[in-house]
């Protein structure tokens, strides 16, 4: 009977989740998502604490009993991306979209909510309930730390939607679950002339060609073949008319990876390797390298407390080379991160995509994972 309470109020959940979707805002930008979580949660008589986020909040639920201080994580921006679906609630917000799912992961944090409000008896501690700003942007983790707003959490509980995976499936393990994320960019600066003569220049543009025709060597001979490390160039950019050779070329890129000597060595490696060939053609070379998120990394025994506690049974994960800052979280508070199937068709649209569609059925399983997870953390942790 008290599985059947976790959906009670589902129609209610589900409106939330069409609401979300139509009116997506960017990071930084969630004041009207913000504005409409707290009077959903004034509504439903929650305590929302104080916090210095611009955007964003956290809600908190005391239990019956003392105990531990679980948090729970949504988070609640969306893309620049201009949608192109059919969906009858689709944006309305012209260039923006929930192109990643955020609208699911906030209904089924509200459902989970919801369900506790009226269950403080399940409740063994405090339970808070984290909202959290700019995931897609980066540096909405880093916010909520420098703030200090999960002062006193001692494991937090999150999850990503997958497309890729069918609805009513949770894919989780203890360790690598999400990739790490780098940014890297880089300026060759030569010396231009005219296309006529190219003699007279140190042509940027086949210095970046060398560079990018390299940068795979980096994994290929310098990384365990059995581990994952994926380079890819994203963005080139050099001169602007057809007869003139350019003073600079510049070009950005990514690498995805689970381990963090691994990314010593392919920074190590990639400045070496741009140093180097600019060195030989004559030219200088500028390079920036930023960590954007970190490898998501689920701690062993809250984990396999999570799976114990759950009533179905848990896949296991496809490992995903896309980032997700919960990982900054996991720096300093032990976390459990899951996935969570919203679609399996074998045309899904995967995330960031304009014809993304995370199924509204997803969002009583999301419920569900929240719901348990929190009731294993709760025995594990009170129980130690």
């Amino acid at each position: 009977m008290l599985k059947e309470e976790y959906t009670k109020n589902i129609n209610e959940i589900v409106d939330l989740r069409h609401y979300f979707h139509q009116y997506p805002e960017l990071s930084n930008n969630e004041f009207n998502t913000t504005k409409k979580i707290k009077q959903v949660l004034n509504g439903w008589g929650v305590t929302i604490l104080n916090t210095n986020l611009n955007t964003g909040l956290l809600a908190e639920i005391k239990g019956e009993k003392p105990g531990t201080i679980i948090a729970l994580r949504a988070d609640i921006d969306a893309l620049p991306v201009q949608e192109e679906t059919n969906l009858i609630f689709k944006s309305a917000n012209e260039g923006v979209m929930h192109a990643c799912g955020h609208d699911l992961h906030m209904a089924s944090l509200l459902g989970a909510i919801r369900f506790f409000k009226d269950h403080r008896d399940l409740i063994r501690g405090t339970l808070r309930f984290l909202f959290q700003p700019a995931e897609e942007a980066g540096g909405g983790a880093d916010q909520v730390l420098a703030k200090d707003v999960l002062h006193g959490v001692q494991a937090l509980i999150g999850f990503h939607n997958n497309p890729n995976l069918p609805v009513g499936t949770i894919a989780l393990q203890p360790g690598p679950m999400m990739a790490g994320c780098y940014k890297f960019e880089i300026k060759i600066k030569g010396q231009g002339s005219h296309g006529a003569k190219p003699e007279k220049s140190r042509d940027p543009i086949t210095a970046m060609a060398t560079i990018i025709s390299s940068l795979q060597t980096i994994v290929s001979r310098n990384i365990n073949p059995q581990d994952a490390v994926v380079v890819s160039v994203t963005h080139v950019n050099a001169g602007k008319v057809w007869n003139v050779i350019p003073d600079e070329a510049y070009v950005q890129g990514t690498v995805r990876l689970f381990d963090h000597e691994n990314a010593v060595l392919v920074r190590e490696k990639l400045f070496e390797l741009v140093n180097g060939i600019a060195q030989a053609y004559g030219q200088k070379a500028e390079l920036d390298w930023s960590e954007r998120a970190l490898p998501i990394n689920n701690d062993l025994m809250l984990t396999h407390a999570v799976i114990d506690d759950l009533s179905f049974k848990v896949r296991q994960p496809l490992l995903s080379m896309a980032g997700e800052d919960f990982a900054t979280y996991q720096k300093e508070i032990p976390g459990v991160f899951a996935f969570v199937g919203s679609n399996g068709a074998a045309d899904a649209a995967d995330w960031h995509k304009p014809d993304f569609i995370g199924l509204d059925e997803t969002i009583p399983t999301g419920i569900e994972y929240f719901v348990e997870a929190t009731q294993g953390l709760m025995k594990y942790l009170n129980n130690k």
